[in-house]
């Protein structure tokens, strides 16, 4: 469910950009000054942004790396709200009120995709695998530490005897 709205909203902007690029503006031609890399063209840079979300939104909805799906998804959500949805500008009374609407319907979306990047699908995370090898190393290591200090214990016990026996 929380894909679908990123595979269609994605695919519409990545075929028609000239309808979002007036709103886009703001937020693409500064990153051209410090990206030189980005798309000269606004048009360009929605619909690499409608790609990315309908492509990323279609793995996510299917299970393919899901994860992976939704960091990509969050990375274009941040743009596209501080572009389409920049309330603190608007004057109209009704109209901030749409926009603080969609602003916050956008800030909940990333909730749910931040549970999807966190979300491990019943397996442990890679933060509890690396607790947990560390304590089995350490019981290998505090076993292994306790047999040598035995074993070592034993030989000097044993060349004890012996030289105690080569005394007599």
């Amino acid at each position: 469910m929380l894909a679908s709205i990123f595979v269609i909203q994605g695919w519409h902007n990545f075929e028609s950009p000239e309808g979002v690029a007036p709103l886009a503006e703001p937020v693409v031609r500064p990153l051209l000054d410090k990206f030189p890399g980005a798309p000269a063209e606004t048009e360009h840079a929605v619909r690499i942004n409608g790609a990315i979300q309908a492509a990323a939104g279609a793995m996510l909805g299917l299970g393919v790396l899901p994860r992976l799906a939704a960091l990509a998804i969050a990375g274009t959500l941040v743009p596209t709200t501080l572009a389409g949805h920049r309330f603190w500008n608007i004057q109209d009374p009704r109209e901030r009120a749409v926009q603080r609407i969609q602003f916050l319907k956008n800030l909940t979306m990333m909730g749910g995709l931040l549970l999807a990047i966190a979300d491990t699908g019943g397996n442990p995370s890679l933060s509890w695998r690396r607790r947990h090898a560390r304590q089995i190393l350490n019981s290998y290591t505090s076993g292994l530490t306790h047999s040598m200090t035995g074993v070592a214990g034993e030989f000097a016990h044993a060349a004890q005897s012996a030289a105690v026996a080569g005394v007599r």
